[in-house]
């Protein structure tokens, strides 16, 4: 098992090779210099980053290129086609638990039969899902197209993605670069997913001044989410062989020696997930909208901005951790983060609510690529896909469950801030808990 504490390489920078990088054998030595070293060279990320790490980039972006759009409008779009906030709460409630069999399947499976078919397996079920989506106002074809495809009701990553992304990204970089790689890659995706978020927003309201109904507007921006996942499987075909594991896991699940750690994780990451699940992109969205009237056109804006500083605080993760440890980043940055979500909803006025949401997304991503680090570190090679899916799907599983109680409660005017409050409240919950079972585990 690969050691959880950052390491660093004993000799200094090798010349860059023609293919790749090659790491020397790994030993403890100075981490803080040779983690800040890694942060402030300018060519770094260029000299780690293989041909599929680099698609791996793409790929990852026109996903949540293409969530941020969608979760923007999700809710509008579902509310305009008559579904009631309860029932909107019980379609995205539904969508996740189809999503954490599907999930489930192809990440235990991923190491087995191969990393490339199942993203593209993946990224065809997203298609499917925003077409049906796009053409049917039956709640039980929504229901049954969000079960079986890929829709993210957040903004956030869903689908069997994420966990075999990351297993192919841990395979084809160094592992002391690990860290620093995860940091651009997720500072990546939510630069994607505020673009997203904006381009979404600003579609529908140029369409909507164009004497367009709102539905139809909403409607443009699901058959995009469609589009991208027809473009999303192509770029999934050109990953190379070297992204593949060369011994898969033989546990059931795909997880063996790293079971224990797996399931104690995925239970904390279940409950940071139901917490979540409470102000989902979407439903936080719609509480701007009924709380000060916010327009979808400004709501993008807003949380292209709040998406922006999320990416730009996820980089600054690396440096934290090269210093004070992964977990301990990951807590230490997710505490403030959860108490000022507990704010939002008691500010007076849209221009404070707004500054305090900012405030919280410009440190409440600094424990993803800690995180998804953390999880790489902790099993091995033939582990990580299944690994990350059954992290993923613990947290989609705790995700699912909220949206139900979330809907009923947006859906009441005396009730509407309250998800606000037990999202934060569970939050903090899930920090002390993480804090008390691996800060001292290296």
């Amino acid at each position: 098992m690969a050691s959880v504490s950052l390491t660093c390489l004993k000799a200094t920078h090798e010349p860059r090779a023609k293919v790749g990088l090659t790491a020397r054998p790994l030993e403890r030595c100075s981490e803080n210099s040779r983690l800040v070293h890694l942060w402030y060279s300018s060519d770094s990320l260029l000299r780690v980053l293989t041909r599929d790490a680099w698609l791996l980039f793409l790929t990852r972006c026109t996903r949540l290129f293409a969530y941020g759009a969608l979760s923007v409008v999700l809710v509008f779009y579902l509310t305009s086609l008559g579904l009631s906030a309860s029932q909107t709460g019980t379609l995205l409630t539904l969508t996740l638990v189809g999503d954490t069999v599907v999930s489930l399947y192809l990440t235990t499976r991923a190491d087995r039969i191969g990393r490339r078919r199942m993203l593209i397996i993946g990224a065809i079920l997203m298609a499917a899902a925003g077409l049906t989506f796009a053409y049917t106002r039956s709640l039980v074809f929504l229901v049954v197209a969000g079960t079986i495809g890929v829709i993210s009701p957040s903004g956030n990553e869903v689908g069997p993605f994420l966990p075999i992304e990351q297993a192919a990204l841990a395979h084809v970089v160094p592992n002391q670069t690990r860290t620093m790689v995860f940091a651009w890659y997720t500072l990546a995706g939510s630069f994607a997913t505020a673009a997203g978020s904006l381009g979404g927003g600003a579609l529908t309201h140029l369409l909507q001044k164009t004497a367009m109904a709102p539905v139809e507007s909403y409607r443009i921006v699901v058959l995009l989410y469609a589009a991208l996942g027809v473009v999303l499987a192509f770029l999934f075909t050109r990953l190379s062989p070297a992204a593949e594991v060369s011994v898969p896991g033989t546990g059931s699940f795909g997880i063996g020696r790293s079971r224990d750690v797996v399931l104690r994780l995925s239970g904390l990451f279940a409950l940071d997930s139901f917490a979540g699940g409470f102000v989902v992109q979407s439903f936080a969205a719609y509480w701007f909208y009924l709380r000060f009237g916010v327009s979808p056109g400004m709501l993008g804006a807003i949380f292209f901005w709040a998406n922006v500083l999320a990416g730009v605080s996820a980089l600054l993760a690396s440096r934290l951790a090269a210093r004070f440890g992964l977990v301990r980043t990951m807590v230490f940055t997710h505490l403030p983060s959860n108490i000022l979500l507990i704010l939002v909803p008691l500010m007076p006025n849209l221009p404070l609510a707004i500054l305090l949401l900012l405030a919280r997304f410009s440190i409440s991503q600094m424990d993803v690529p800690t995180r998804q680090s953390y999880i790489m570190a902790m099993v091995g090679p033939e582990e990580r896909s299944a690994a990350g899916g059954i992290t993923g799907v613990a947290r989609t599983l705790g995700a699912a469950v909220a949206p139900v109680f979330a809907g009923f409660l947006y859906g009441r005017p005396s009730l509407m801030s309250v998800p606000f409050f037990i999202a934060g409240t569970l939050k903090v919950l899930y920090d002390l808990l993480l804090y008390r079972g691996f800060a001292a585990r290296r």
